[in-house]
């Protein structure tokens, strides 16, 4: 509808419709991040960055339980929330990295990975203990997500994910459903942020749950990827030409000076 779009368009800065207008071919896209821009308050770099990573296509692509183990409009909700992939290039950690690892770099990166979450999540720690029949349990990363009314739980796996992960993170929506929910707050939700996943297999594992999980992957930057792609590689020098034309450009520079005084 015409009047929606320019309803939509006429409530961001020209300079935002500038960037809809030449990184975006497809009308429906256009919509959906001037939409977002509004309800998020992106600035212009903020609309360019979420454009170049591809959010609406990662929007709501997680596999879920929720349509089964949520009421209808906190599910429908809570499926719009998740992505798919996570994107965190913000981050640069060695491929041998640990889940330590990856949740320190995160939360060094509180902002940039809040941002990535979207709008409604706070944080309330990582390491967040709980106790059990006298045992102590930490969940990985706890937020309280303001629009949902519940809490979430962050589960990190440098690794593709596994059937139990699903068991393990039911025991931690349990107890803070048990432990830190009261009747004002909706069901407590998992999210499982594995390295890479198998949909079947995530489905499988996910039936067998009465608990709100979603599984969704991430991508980083590997601390020994290249920036560029091996073709521009190629052609660019080697440390040791580098270190050679340099050396090259000295000497005629001292020899163009030498030259001068003697004149």
């Amino acid at each position: 509808d015409e009047q929606i779009v320019l309803r939509v368009v006429g409530q961001i800065p020209w300079g935002h419709n500038q960037s809809l207008l030449n990184k975006l071919n497809n009308l429906e896209q256009r919509l959906w991040y001037a939409s977002k821009t509004v309800e998020n308050g992106w600035s212009r770099p903020i609309l360019e960055l979420q454009i170049e990573n591809n959010l609406y296509e990662r929007q709501g692509g997680a596999v879920t339980n929720f349509e089964r183990t949520l009421p209808p409009a906190q599910s429908d909700l809570s499926r719009a929330m998740l992505k798919d992939p996570y994107c965190f290039s913000f981050l640069t950690i060695e491929e041998e990295a640990q889940e330590k690892d990856l949740e320190r770099g995160l939360v060094e990166h509180i902002r940039d990975f809040l941002m990535e979450l979207g709008v409604g999540f706070a944080f309330l720690g990582n390491q967040y203990p709980l106790e059990v029949s006298g045992k102590e349990y930490r969940l990985d990363l706890l937020f309280y997500h303001v629009q949902l009314h519940c809490y979430i739980v962050i589960d990190l796996k440098m690794r593709e994910f596994e059937p139990e992960y699903s068991g393990q993170m039911s025991f931690y929506v349990a107890a803070v459903d048990n432990l830190l929910r009261t009747e004002r707050d909706d069901p407590t939700i998992g999210i499982i942020l594995c390295k890479s996943k198998d949909r079947t297999t995530v489905e499988y594992a996910l039936q067998g749950s009465n608990q709100p999980i979603g599984v969704a992957s991430y991508q980083i930057k590997d601390k020994n990827s290249k920036d560029l792609p091996d073709d521009m590689q190629q052609k660019l020098p080697s440390p040791e030409q580098l270190e050679m034309e340099l050396d090259i450009a000295f000497s005629q520079i001292e020899e163009a000076k030498y030259n001068n005084e003697q004149r």
